[in-house]
């Protein structure tokens, strides 16, 4: 390492405590306390995203939450390229602050920013393009199909947006800090839930209203991580870090590009499932749009460590300490199992509880919707130690730069979730569709548990001749 590099290094430990580096230390405690906070941060997030469905929900009645339901798979589809494109350039950033290089890290963060930008215009425009026709391919039905392009439209139009946030929670937790983008959260949350009830039942904005609060919140979230980037010494970016030139901008796409494409097909899934959904009814889609919103609840835990796991594992590989790596992924099991067995107990005993805020209408619709939404809650619950096996591998392979092998889980992911989608409703009746996304989550498990393997040994025999 040159001396102005240990001199950068020194700067930023003495800095900030939120930046961690996680190339030394217990890799049990490392990967807890960095995804403690995004675990919170994660809460608050759903937290807004619950507080949406239940102010559409109660205020608007089943069939505007049916809507919002009907718009969800292709709303996650986007969010689901971004968050792709944006983790795959935390990845280089994460190898280059491990390895110290906090000039190269610079030139990636900057050239971060420009493709950021060149993307999100593409992704706004493409998805006022497909929002109608895709609706129209999954066969909404014509009650709910204006509320949920309305939905769609406000949150498309709020992309840059989204990215922006993105990119920038991601270049912290490249760093290691998870609390700020913790606080950027709890921030956002409470304007959110505001002004939800601002918009929707005090001023009568509608489901339009829900989607116009959502993106003000993201707004001040990226501000908020934007002033705490600012005051990062090493991070003080200049006009020639934006430019797009040398192997850089290729080295980013090749490794945001296979994680938002993977991102994308398990969303293609989701869309086939809503789908066969939308052939079921209004009432069915309300109880299933209900279960779906817990579902970031569900997995906020998996999705944290799995954030951890990218960043300790980028860290580690940067630094050349494979056998940290292999510490840190039988750790991050242990504490995913635990953990995902604890969510699933206080699901399977309070679900019904929880789903109640969810739902209005008659008394024979609230019970036939409560139905559906706890069987779908109940199902997914047993099963949820699968699905954060998932998290965890994949993220471990992913912060080690490989992300065509976590792409190609996802076409796997895909592949069960439709086949399963379109075959079991024909064998066992409409709560055979609650079983893709468990069939889903296992294909994915095969693929990405065999190509751990592989990962490491040929990591371990690199390290070795290095």
């Amino acid at each position: 390492m040159r001396f102005g590099e240990q001199k950068e290094k020194g700067m930023i430990c003495n800095m900030t405590s939120r930046i961690k580096n996680m190339t030394d230390g217990r890799p049990a405690s490392l990967i807890l306390t960095f995804a403690m906070p995004l675990m919170i941060g994660n809460v608050f997030q759903q937290l807004y995203t619950v507080v949406d469905t239940m102010v559409v929900g109660k205020a608007l009645g089943v069939t505007a939450l049916a809507a919002v339901g009907a718009a969800d798979w292709m709303n996650w589809l986007m969010l689901g390229i971004i968050q792709g494109i944006t983790q795959g350039f935390g990845i280089l950033m994460a190898q280059e602050f491990g390895a110290g290089k906090y000039e190269d890290l610079r030139k990636t963060i900057g050239c971060s920013a420009a493709l950021s930008l060149l993307s999100s215009a593409a992704l706004l425009c493409m998805g006022q393009l497909i929002a109608r026709p895709i609706l129209e391919l999954l066969q909404t039905p014509a009650e709910i199909i204006g509320n949920a392009l309305l939905y769609l439209r406000i949150m498309y139009l709020g992309v840059p947006v989204v990215m922006s946030y993105n990119l920038l929670a991601t270049i912290l937790r490249s760093l290691g800090d998870g609390r700020t983008p913790l606080y950027a959260m709890i921030v956002a949350a409470a304007v959110n839930i505001a002004l939800d009830i601002l918009f929707v039942p005090v001023m009568g904005f509608g489901i339009g209203g829900a989607a116009a609060a959502t993106l003000i919140a993201q707004i001040i979230s990226g501000i908020f991580c934007f002033y705490h980037i600012r005051r990062i010494e090493i991070l003080t970016l200049t006009a020639s870090d934006f430019t797009l030139r040398e192997h850089r901008p290729l080295k980013l796409f090749l490794l945001g590009a296979p994680m938002a494409f993977q991102n994308a097909v398990i969303s293609v899934g989701g869309m086939i499932v809503q789908s066969v959904v939308n052939g079921f009814g209004v009432i069915f889609i309300a109880g299933f749009t209900a279960t779906n919103k817990l579902y970031g609840v569900l997995e906020v835990a998996a999705t944290s460590y799995g954030y951890s796991m990218v960043t300790y594992a980028g860290q580690n590989l940067g630094a050349g300490r494979v056998d940290r790596i292999r510490q840190g992924i039988r750790a991050a099991l242990l504490i995913s199992l635990a953990t995902s067995a604890l969510i699933a107990a206080v699901m399977l005993l309070g679900g019904k509880a929880i789903l109640n805020c969810f739902i209005s209408g008659t008394p024979q619709e609230f019970e036939q919707t409560l139905q559906v939404a706890y069987y779908y809650l109940a199902v997914m619950s047993v099963f949820l130690p699968v699905l954060y096996v998932l998290h965890a591998v994949r993220s471990t392979i992913q912060g080690m730069g490989n992300t065509v092998l976590p792409m190609i889980s996802g076409i796997a992911e895909f592949i069960m979730r439709a086949a399963s989608a379109i075959l079991l409703p024909m064998l066992i009746g409409e709560t055979g569709i609650f079983y893709a996304e468990i069939m889903a989550w296992a294909g994915a498990d095969v693929i990405l548990i065999v190509s751990y393997f592989a990962v490491m040994k040929k990591a371990g025999k690199i390290a070795e001749a290095g």
